[in-house]
């Protein structure tokens, strides 16, 4: 099995297929500067799939693919139907704003598509279209309701919390999940790209979103997670469902990651917060065979030690305190979730 230098094998391949998104929600999109992706440098559904069975070879058993926002990647049902042929693949999963969700939630789930997971981060129609600048919540909505119908599940709700911005509508996403039987986790609020002005005030930490939350729905952490989840679970007291909260910055996970992380322009990625990639695109492009490629990302898995949000961790609690913008990473909208 291969592992890094922190025995931490790959088993989940995130895949974002482009850096294109119609929103523009502060806290991924960067502003002036960002040098868009071109669309010859873009890999192709067939270069993404002979990438993904490697990777697959190597022990992965999970896909996710992302963004930018996906969607936006026309006919994406074909790389959907491509990526579920490939023996060893036990779930496949797109993380997407949900906007286009209503029209193709159903050509997705035909080719095979397991699962959603669907940013929303207000339930407010105003200030769902501030946030993302231009967005409309009811396309959002519809998206989630067409996601179900079409056999999705469990169609997971994203809710990136931010001071100031929406952690007043924590008790309202709550009530929404359990109500219509949407899976939820809360995403504590991250320094991911350089684009977010990230800035500890705005971090609200798991400890007391639990504690608004249990106030009015008693919770009981879930047992039986599986230790390399990204998100703590708990369970309602009441039996009505469950949530989960990514507690990357309160909490950091890094000792129990395993995802690769696969660019647009098919560079090999190693964590959330990295600064660099590793070029997988020339490499195939130029014609190398399987066992060449699937050499080198062995190579770089196994020289692996990012501890990212650890090492943040520490910073915030020492004297000298952390500095988010003292680190360049890639942007989020290149990398995916």
């Amino acid at each position: 099995m291969l592992v890094d230098s922190l025995n931490r094998p790959i088993r989940d391949l995130r895949i974002s297929v482009t850096d294109r998104c119609n929103y523009r929600c502060s806290y991924c999109m960067p502003g002036e500067g960002y040098e868009w992706i071109e669309r010859s440098e873009i890999l192709s559904f067939e270069e993404i799939a002979a990438l993904a069975r490697i990777f697959v070879r190597l022990g992965a058993a999970k896909i996710r693919i992302t963004g930018g926002e996906p969607l936006l990647r026309r006919d994406l049902e074909r790389l959907v139907e491509q990526l579920s042929e490939i023996p060893g693949i036990r779930d496949i999963c797109v993380t997407t704003n949900g906007s286009l969700l209503a029209r193709l939630a159903g050509r997705l789930a035909a080719a095979g598509l397991r699962r959603v997971n669907v940013s929303l981060d207000s339930l407010d129609p105003e200030r769902f279209r501030r946030i993302t600048q231009n967005g409309e919540l009811r396309h959002v909505l519809d998206g989630l309701f067409a996601a179900r119908r079409a056999g999705l599940g469990p169609v997971k709700l994203n809710t990136v919390v931010v001071r100031g911005v929406n952690d007043d509508e924590v008790l309202d996403m709550v009530d929404f999940a359990r109500s219509h039987g949407f899976s939820l986790r809360f995403i504590e609020y991250m320094d991911a790209g350089n684009a977010t002005d990230w800035q500890t005030r705005k971090l609200v930490p798991q400890a007391e979103i639990l504690a608004r939350i249990h106030q009015k729905f008693p919770l009981i952490e879930a047992s039986g997670a599986e230790a390399s989840a990204p998100a703590t679970a708990y369970e309602f007291a009441d039996g009505a469902g469950s949530i989960g909260i990514i507690p990357s910055v309160s909490a950091p996970f890094c000792r129990g990651c395993n995802r690769a992380r696969l660019t647009a322009d098919g560079h090999l990625v190693t964590c959330l917060f990295s600064d660099r990639g590793h070029d997988l695109k020339g490499l195939l492009r130029g014609g190398a065979g399987e066992e060449r490629i699937a050499g080198f990302i062995e190579s770089v898995w196994f020289c692996r030690s990012d501890r990212y949000s650890e090492e943040r961790f520490a910073a915030m609690n020492s004297d000298e305190g952390y500095q988010a913008a003292a680190r360049r990473k890639i942007e989020m909208i290149r990398l995916g979730g």
